[in-house]
């Protein structure tokens, strides 16, 4: 299969080799907006070429074209997005990573969420994918203090421990390129609502230990933790684990990029603004900017608008 990306479409080429195709009627292509299935007829049976039920992005079904061209079955699929670059058909952790690290733009990724391990282990995940740098807060912390955060949470109480990664996530606030890890549970910054501050320079994922059985309870689960003030509900993107092994990380990591690229088309001026975020020093007045006058000690700003 050959696959290329127009400016306003995708096209795909499949060899049919010494395959007997008498008539076009034996050739089915069935497009949705997220899915493609390609069968044919040979020898009497049904054969599929190709089914996938995650293209990369969304197309328009009803724009499907497809021809025969000698030995080859060429489909082109009209994008709803023609501005977008597909890498490749389908939504896979390769296309993910090509696509993604060009619409962040450099802007860097924060993990939170109850397990410090899951978070390290995504991260280091998603850093080698994207090329991106993976730090991790609690070995930053570990190696300036010289002790586990388990002692120190012991000898000076989860407060100290909380106030340091803040600490530490302002002067990363800064970076660009980054994949970081954070302490989880009541022992690290992201898990208290008012040290969000230097978080927002990034896009940040909460990766959800959760006890939901399907999509629907899941988002239940999570209006819930909106309503209840659950800090890490700040997050702009949830991925929902029914349950840890690490042998499955590049899954999650996946799922936390394909929900990262959804974000973004959303609203592809989110890396620009992140960026302008920082430049006027992560003030804590995301996702509605104020001026560059702007005190957020008082809310006093030199003009009304905001950016």
């Amino acid at each position: 299969m050959q696959f290329s990306d127009g400016s306003s479409e995708v096209e795909l080429r499949l060899k049919l080799g010494d395959r007997d195709i008498p008539s076009t009627r034996d050739i089915s292509v069935e497009a949705e907006e997220s899915s493609l299935a390609i069968r044919i007829k040979h020898s009497g049976s049904p054969m599929t070429l190709m089914e996938t039920s995650c293209l990369y992005e969304k197309i328009k079904p009803a724009e499907t074209i497809w021809y025969l061209d000698e030995d080859e079955l060429v489909v082109n699929l009209k994008k709803q997005d023609p501005d977008l670059k597909w890498p490749d058909i389908v939504e896979s952790w390769e296309s993910l990573t090509v696509g993604v690290l060009q619409l962040l733009k450099g802007t860097s990724i924060y993990l939170v969420g109850d397990s410090t391990e899951i978070n390290q282990k995504i991260s280091r995940e998603l850093a080698v994918g994207l090329g991106y740098t993976p730090l991790s807060t609690k070995e930053l912390l570990e190696a300036c203090a010289k002790e586990t955060i388990d002692s120190w949470v012991i000898a000076d109480g989860s407060n100290a421990v909380a106030e340091a990664e803040r600490a530490i996530l302002e002067s990363l606030s800064s970076h660009v390129r980054s994949v970081v890890a954070t302490i989880g549970g009541q022992n690290g910054a992201a898990g208290r609502a008012n040290n969000w501050q230097h978080l927002y320079a990034g896009f940040t994922v909460w990766l959800s230990q959760s006890e939901a059985k399907d999509e629907v309870s899941a988002k239940e689960e999570a209006k819930r933790h909106i309503r209840d003030g659950q800090a890490y509900s700040n997050a702009e993107v949830v991925v929902k684990l029914g349950g840890w092994d690490a042998a499955y990380s590049k899954s999650v990591a996946q799922a936390s990029l394909s929900a990262i690229k959804r974000l973004i088309l959303s609203d592809k001026k989110l890396p620009g603004k992140k960026g302008l975020y920082i430049r006027l020093g992560c003030r804590g007045d995301w996702p509605n900017i104020r001026p560059p006058g702007w005190d957020p000690s008082t809310g006093a700003d030199a003009s009304s608008p905001t950016l």
